[in-house]
This record gives C-alpha cells, sequence and structure tokens, in this order.
C-alpha cells in the first residue's frame, strides 16, 4: 500500500513525501491499520525494516485529530527505548515525520546534565522518548507526569531484557494509565518476550513480518578461518584489498574495539570506536562522524550497535564471532538495508568452530569458508617450531630449501615428515642429538633445522619438544 491510503493527515504526508516515503514497507502496512484501529500490539521485525514510522505516524495522526490547541501541552505518548542512541534516532524521527504540524517531541536519556532536558520538558511536550533509568529519575523528581498517557510504544523489547531493565518497566507500568494503547516491537520472540507482552497487552494483535534468526538475502555472508594473533593483519589487508569505505566491525569488549580502532588508525585507516565507556557526547559524535563519511571503519560493541539504523553501510566485519546466532543476525542486518546489497565477513579461530555450526543451523544455512583452515593451522605450527618442510621426496631437491616457504605453500604437518614410522618407532632416539644424526631414516636437514630454530630452540627441554612433535607426528598413519 501507498501511504496516502491510509487516510493520514495531509501535514503528516506532505512530511513523508519529503522524506521519499512512497509505499509502506511490509511492517508498516500490518501495523499502521492495527495502530490507527486502537488495538493493542506486538510487532515483530528486524531493525531497518520500518518499525518507527510503523508506529510513529499512527500515533501522530491520532494526537492531531484530537489535539486542542488551547490546553498546554502534556504527554500523550511515550516511547521506550534501551540505549541513548536509538532514542535519538527515534526522537529524530518524530521530528522529521512532525516538521509540518504542531506536535512536540522531547527526548531524555542518561550520561548527560539533567538541565537541558528538565527545561525542555518545562515547555511542554505531546511526545516523550525515553531511555528507563533516565526516565524514572526525573519521575522520582517530579519532571515528568505521565497521567496523560494515552499511547505506550516499548521498542527493541528483546535489548530492554538483554540489559536488565525489566524493573524499570515494572514500575512504569504501575504510574501510567491502565486505559491506554500499547504497543510493542522485538527484534526476536523469545518466551521472556511473549510473557512481557502477556503482562502488559491486552488482546493484542500480532504483526510479524521474518522469522527472528532469518537473516536477509541480499547479503553475501563469509567466514575466514583464521588464527587470533594474525587477525589484526589480516582485516588490515581485506579494508586495502576490497577498498572498503563504511564497515561496522563488531569485537566482544570495549577494550577490544579501542584497539581495533587504533591499529587501523596506525595504518592508515580512518577509524574510531563507540562503547558503552564512552560519553553520550563522545559516542552521538563518533555517530554522526561516521553516518556523515568522516569516518571511514567504527568498531562497535554489541550493546551500543544494536538498534542503530545506519545507511549505506557496504561491510559487517565480525572481528569476534558472537557466541549465539541472534546476535550474528543484528550485526549482519546493519548491512544490506532497504533492499541494498551487502556484505557480512566473519573471522573465526579454530576453537570457534561450534559457534559457527551453531549460527549456520540457526539461518539453516551454510556459510561459505574463504580458506583452508588446515593451511591456516599449519602456519601456526610451522612458525611455532620453525621447522623446515620437505615438499619433494628426493633427498637433494630437500637440501636446496634454505628457508621455511611462504604461507600459501604450506602443507600438512604429517607430509612434511617423510619418515619410516616403523623404523622409527623401532629405533627409538635416546636424545635429540642421536635423532638429529640419522639423516638417512629421517629426511630433514640438521643444518637447515638448525639455522630456522636458532632463537626458538635454547635448551634441552625446547630440543625435547620439537623432538617429541617430529615423532607424534610420524606415527600418525597416512
Amino acid at each position: 500500500m501507498e501511504f496516502k491510503d491510509f487516510n493520514l493527515a495531509p501535514s503528516i504526508l506532505r512530511a513523508l513525501r519529503e522524506l521519499k516515503y512512497e509505499k509502506a514497507s511490509p511492517i508498516q502496512n500490518k501495523t499502521i491499520p492495527v495502530v490507527l484501529s486502537g488495538r493493542d500490539l506486538i510487532g515483530c521485525a528486524e531493525t531497518g525494516t520500518g518499525k518507527t514510522c510503523a508506529f510513529a505516524v499512527p500515533i501522530i495522526n491520532h494526537l492531531i485529530s484530537t489535539r486542542k490547541t488551547t490546553k498546554k501541552k502534556v504527554i500523550k505518548a511515550l516511547v521506550l527505548a534501551p540505549t541513548r542512541e536509538l532514542a535519538m534516532q527515534i526522537f529524530d524521527s518524530f521530528r522529521s515525520y512532525t516538521k509540518y504540524n504542531r506536535i512536540r517531541s522531547c527526548v531524555v536519556f542518561g550520561a548527560v546534565g539533567y538541565r537541558p532536558q528538565i527545561e525542555a520538558l518545562g515547555r511542554g511536550a505531546d511526545i516523550l522518548i525515553a531511555t528507563p533509568g533516565r526516565l524514572n529519575d526525573l519521575i522520582r523528581k517530579g519532571y515528568v507526569d505521565l497521567s496523560n498517557i494515552s499511547f505506550f510504544v516499548l521498542d527493541e523489547a528483546d535489548i530492554m531484557l538483554d540489559m536488565g531493565f525489566i524493573e524499570d518497566i515494572k514500575k512504569l507500568m504501575k504510574i501510567i494509565p491502565k486505559d491506554r494503547q500499547t504497543l510493542m516491537f522485538s527484534a526476536t520472540m523469545s518466551r521472556s518476550i511473549l510473557n512481557l507482552a502477556n503482562s502488559i497487552l491486552k488482546n493484542p494483535v500480532k504483526a510479524i513480518v521474518s522469522r527472528p534468526s532469518t537473516t536477509i538475502d541480499s547479503i553475501d555472508q563469509s567466514v575466514y578461518m583464521i588464527d587470533k594473533r594474525n587477525k589484526m593483519k589480516f582485516l588490515i589487508q581485506l579494508i586495502d584489498s576490497f577498498n572498503i569505505q563504511s564497515a561496522l566491525v563488531f569485537t566482544r569488549t570495549k577494550t577490544a574495539s579501542d584497539k581495533v580502532a587504533k591499529e587501523l588508525l596506525k595504518n592508515g585507516i580512518v577509524a574510531n570506536s563507540i562503547h558503552s565507556d564512552k560519553s553520550q557526547w563522545d559516542r552521538l559524535g563518533v555517530l554522526n562522524d561516521f553516518k556523515k563519511g568522516n569516518v571511514r571503519i567504527l568498531v562497535a560493541t554489541d550493546i551500543v550497535a544494536r538498534g542503530i539504523d545506519i545507511k549505506g553501510v557496504s561491510h559487517v566485519i565480525n572481528y569476534d564471532i558472537p557466541y549465539n546466532s541472534e546476535t550474528y543476525v543484528h550485526r549482519i542486518g546493519r548491512t544490506g538495508r532497504a533492499g541494498n546489497a551487502g556484505v557480512a565477513i566473519t573471522f573465526c579461530e579454530y576453537s570457534e568452530r561450534n559457534f559457527l555450526k551453531v549460527i549456520e543451523k540457526a539461518i539453516r544455512k551454510k556459510i561459505k569458508i574463504i580458506n583452508n583452515y588446515s593451511q591456516q593451522k599449519n602456519y601456526e605450527l610451522t612458525n611455532k617450531f620453525s621447522i623446515g618442510v620437505q615438499r619433494s621426496k628426493h633427498k637433494d631437491d630437500f637440501l636446496k630449501t634454505k628457508n621455511t616457504m611462504s604461507f600459501s605453500e604450506y602443507i600438512d604437518p604429517v607430509k612434511q615428515f617423510k619418515v619410516n614410522e616403523k623404523r622409527v618407532v623401532k629405533n627409538k632416539a635416546k636424545s635429540f642429538d642421536e635423532w638429529m644424526k640419522n639423516e638417512n631414516r629421517i629426511k630433514i636437514n640438521r643444518n637447515i633445522f638448525k639455522n630456522s630454530s636458532r632463537q626458538s630452540i635454547e635448551s634441552k627441554n625446547q630440543k625435547d619438544k620439537i623432538f617429541d612433535f617430529a615423532l607424534r607426528k610420524s606415527s600418525i598413519k597416512k
């Protein structure tokens, strides 16, 4: 349907035309008529599908038709968001939709001073967008009156529960009028979400657009198997090779996000990090710089990035693979938005293969692995023990090998040691030196071995470890 078919106020349609909104998205088609009818609703759709417009437009339309200009502005609609960034994003959307009418919005959130927000509330507002913690603080101090609420919107309810806001939500439920219209939106539909919905909604209509763990078809997903110590170098190479201009890089921790951003800057890639330890104004500044293209790579943690709608992100890179499928879906959903193509790249360590299997099972899709992990593992092993590689069966060819081979030439360590396992087991060497002398039974160049391992072999214990390693590999059946 087109927005003009919803019988909306002319001022709203004018604002939507200016924003180039013509046809409603699937979630808007299912949600707007329900909200206009006055029914409670629970909506399930991923971020970036138009949820804000789906609940904002019918609420504004109702306030325009019922608002009396002679009375002082009182808060009629309350929108609760889990993070400051999402609250600001919703606030900006409301301001865009009310550009040509007199409906006023206000936003309050933590980590900033109280005075500007108290002054904004004092000027009056029809719609209040807030985070739970700051809202409850302002209520306790007597600056917010919710006794006239007609609409209550709980956005990104799954994130609310993850962040532990359930008690704050329960406190608000005791304050706001029971005779209200309640709208709840979530990207997932878990049991805890359904329990919350049953406690705050009255006979709701369900509007489900896509399954919580269904990834967007337009996103090209791939995995690189890589060991931890090479991730940073590979990330830099990847950004340069693909000439990536706008990407979100996800890490598990705040410390890691700062470290990755710092290393990218050292290598000439304009990057910045965003996480909860940064001040509110710093976070908003970083987001604005990224949206404007002043920052090429934004390194973020999950708790900050979930729910944020940033246009033009061509790549999402999971520097640290997520522990669950829902987080994976949220992350890669930052790209491939509004029908555009997107690329999602995940780094996976050898010990993290089970997380990859869980993700693939949830999304019901095999994610293509670009490189062969055995090469990566061999690189780690060979570099660790500094062992020269034998690729030829002929001793003369092997003796010409002066150095260890390049990364692309590494082969299976089992094949690297052309050892007669029966003879080695039968004639067990009693020491590292005896083993080295037996060049006829084990085809490896003593001089090359000593030169390549000069730094790593400094004691008899270390020699014994390498000897045990080679002997163990030789005993593996081919």
